[in-house]
């Protein structure tokens, strides 16, 4: 796993799939909350209407090039996944639904805390 504090010096940079094709640009990463490792990084994609949003992409797998960060997720199933606008925030109530779309276990810790927080 590619540690939080080296990803998070790729914001901005483009975010490809196991293809290579583009998906977007990495936004921020989001750390599990039970053991601080990340796993999840918010994708910027734009629509064909100029629209912009933070697709939640799973960084299992993930590995970092001199160009981009590549993705072990295709194109189409981020681009499909739980998203947020640019400027809002993962509800908890939400959580479940980004683990589910890539078919990962959610489960909180013993007190039922949030299992994503971004850093």
């Amino acid at each position: 796993m590619i540690p939080a504090e080296n990803i998070r010096d790729w914001r901005n940079r483009p975010v490809v799939d196991p293809d290579g094709s583009k998906i977007g640009t990495l936004d921020a990463v989001y750390v599990d909350t039970l053991g601080d490792e990340p796993v999840f990084a918010t994708v910027k994609i734009s629509s064909l209407f100029g629209g912009t949003r933070l697709a939640f992409a799973p960084l299992k797998g993930a590995v970092v090039t001199p160009d981009h960060v590549k993705i072990a997720f295709g194109r189409e199933l981020v681009r499909e996944a739980p998203s947020i606008d640019t400027d809002g925030e993962l509800r908890a109530e939400d959580e479940p639904g980004v683990f589910g779309h890539y078919g990962l276990e959610y489960r909180t810790g013993s007190l039922g805390e949030r299992r994503l927080a971004r850093r």
